[in-house]
């Protein structure tokens, strides 16, 4: 850590159930608060207060922002870091904690912030669709509905999820889109519902949408499963946490650098856990080690 002097902690207020901010701040001030680091505390209140603080991060040449939140941060802090020369790292204190997951940061603040400070920087790919970065998994069907239903529940977890997956399945009505991938032929899909853009292996939770999907490799991966080979998905769905989803026959994955989907109407698309309202017309692209990020060793 010899070049490691500058590091702010960007902690969410709203994330996390059992710490205050104040014990966030013990947990990290032990690790972290030694002789050759200057160790700083701000807190993220909003989407636009915590892109400002990071962009001050930036202008004061900070070395490392550590950020206390789930994937929804990641996305807000880390859209905000791209191409810059401060390294991320993500303290997971989200429901899902997808990108945490992926890079075996562990889930609880005392574990990931040992593991972090003997972590060595490394460039990931980042994806964008439509303009907006996602750093962990971009959704545009079933499996962004189901997020925005989960998002009106007031109780996290993987429960409540299943809850909103059911519900939505059962009210979601498919529609086709038509997308091309690296320029190709055109390829139809009447009736997705998971079509989902990968950078990294988690859904979150432990579930696992990509397993082989790689953070480096200037690809990005795509995941489709179509509504006649839903219940064989359903039934399988144990296999999102063992890794093994993408042996099933029902799932069909391609690996791209640019994907254009024209879909029939506009609809809501996930960015790591959030769901905006987005055209009818998507272009994703992969921007190629484009954020640096703090990874546990091994």
């Amino acid at each position: 850590m010899g070049d490691l002097r500058r590091v702010r902690v960007l902690i969410n207020p709203k994330s996390g159930t059992w710490w205050s901010s104040g014990e966030m701040q013990q947990i990290l001030g032990r690790v972290w608060d030694r002789d050759g680091i200057h160790l700083s505390y701000q807190f993220s209140n909003s989407v636009e207060d915590g892109q400002r603080k990071t962009q001050r991060a930036i202008d004061d040449h900070i070395d490392t922002l550590l950020v206390v939140g789930g994937d929804g941060m990641v996305n807000t802090i880390g859209s905000i870091l791209l191409g810059s020369d401060v390294s991320l790292g993500v303290i997971p204190a989200g429901s899902g904690n997808g990108f945490a997951r992926h890079f075996g940061i562990p889930l609880t603040p005392a574990k990931a912030a040992e593991a972090l400070f003997d972590a060595e920087p490394k460039a990931i790919d980042v994806g964008t669709a439509n303009g907006r970065p996602f750093f962990v998994t971009c959704s545009m069907a079933w499996d962004a509905a189901m997020v925005r239903t989960y998002e009106k529940s007031p109780i996290r977890g993987i429960l409540p999820y299943v809850f909103a997956g059911v519900q939505e399945y059962i009210e979601y009505r498919p529609q086709p889109f038509r997308i091309s991938l690296d320029g190709g032929d055109p390829m139809d899909f009447p009736s997705p519902v998971i079509f989902t853009v990968a950078n990294l292996t988690q859904y979150g939770g432990g579930a696992q949408i990509a397993p082989t999907a790689c953070p480096d490799d200037g690809m990005l991966e795509l995941v489709v499963v179509s509504q006649p080979d839903a219940l064989r998905m359903i039934v399988n769905a144990s296999r999102l946490f063992d890794g093994t989803i993408d042996k099933v026959k029902a799932v069909k994955s391609w690996r791209f650098k640019e994907l254009d989907v024209k879909r029939k109407m506009p609809a809501p698309i996930q960015f790591d856990g959030e769901v905006i309202d987005a055209d009818k017309n998507v272009s994703v692209r992969v921007l190629p080690k484009a954020l640096t990020v703090l990874v546990p060793r091994e």
